[in-house]
């Protein structure tokens, strides 16, 4: 194996780890976030609401909570939040948080 191999190799390695450290990372941000999300949920979420929708418009909502990985019924607060009040509460989803992680590593490999 020629030499270059060897140093891509390495370098590869440093750059899996450094975006293995960063979802770590991020991953126990997230539980951190949802042990917060679930005390404020159960001292502020005191009024149950129930509504009908279209199959639809439940499997719109189900698959963009699934691409989003938080629950549907936190999308739908969300969504309601930002269409009554209009604020916007930015969530990473997983591909972004890991090309975050691999522009950063990368730039750290490249001495910037």
């Amino acid at each position: 194996m020629t030499e270059g191999g060897i140093t891509d190799r390495a370098d590869d390695a440093v750059v899996e780890a450094e975006v293995r450290a960063v979802r770590e990372e991020y991953a126990d941000e997230e539980a951190e976030a949802a042990e917060i999300e679930a005390a404020e949920n159960a001292a502020a979420l005191d009024v149950p609401l129930s509504l009908r929708i279209t199959r639809e418009l439940d499997g719109e909502l189900r698959r963009r909570a699934a691409a989003e990985q938080i629950p549907t019924s936190a999308l739908v607060r969300r969504l309601l939040n930002s269409a009554v009040y209009g604020r916007h509460a930015p969530v990473l989803t997983v591909e972004q948080v890991e090309q975050i992680a691999r522009r950063v590593a990368q730039e750290t490999a490249a001495g910037r």
